[in-house]
């Protein structure tokens, strides 16, 4: 059974100092970030939510800047996403995704009701 896992992304400070240059780097590397995580073997992406809009400027804790929902085969692969942001570089380097974004996950399951709860299904009109 796969794990649900919230992959909680905060954008720090380094990025908003950055130059220009500097930040179309940072871009890229969370590109690649993104695919990473979608590449590796057994994970489903469910979706992501970018929350820019409403939450401006470094994101230390929660409320996180940026989410990343995937249905996950493993804890080890939940690290070896969470890896990407340490093994990443950003443009020619030397410094990594992890200077500038920082992540959690959070592990779980699908919440399902009961199929025993639910209410017995209304039989079909008779015509």
């Amino acid at each position: 059974m796969a794990i649900r896992t919230l992959f909680c992304i905060g954008i720090n400070q380094n990025f908003f100092d950055a130059t220009p240059e500097e930040a179309k780097d940072v871009w890229l590397a969370f590109g690649s970030m993104m695919n990473g995580i979608a590449a590796l073997p057994g994970v489903t992406v469910l979706g992501n939510m970018d929350d820019d809009q409403s939450m401006v400027g470094p994101s230390t804790q929660w409320p996180w800047t940026c989410y990343v929902l995937a249905d996950v085969p493993d804890p080890a692969t939940v690290h070896a996403a969470c890896n990407l942001f340490r093994t990443i570089v950003v443009g020619q380097g030397p410094y990594k995704l992890w200077k500038y974004a920082k992540v959690e996950a959070r592990m779980g399951r699908e919440l399902v009701v009961p199929a025993h709860l639910l209410p017995p299904a209304a039989a079909p009109a008779q015509a």
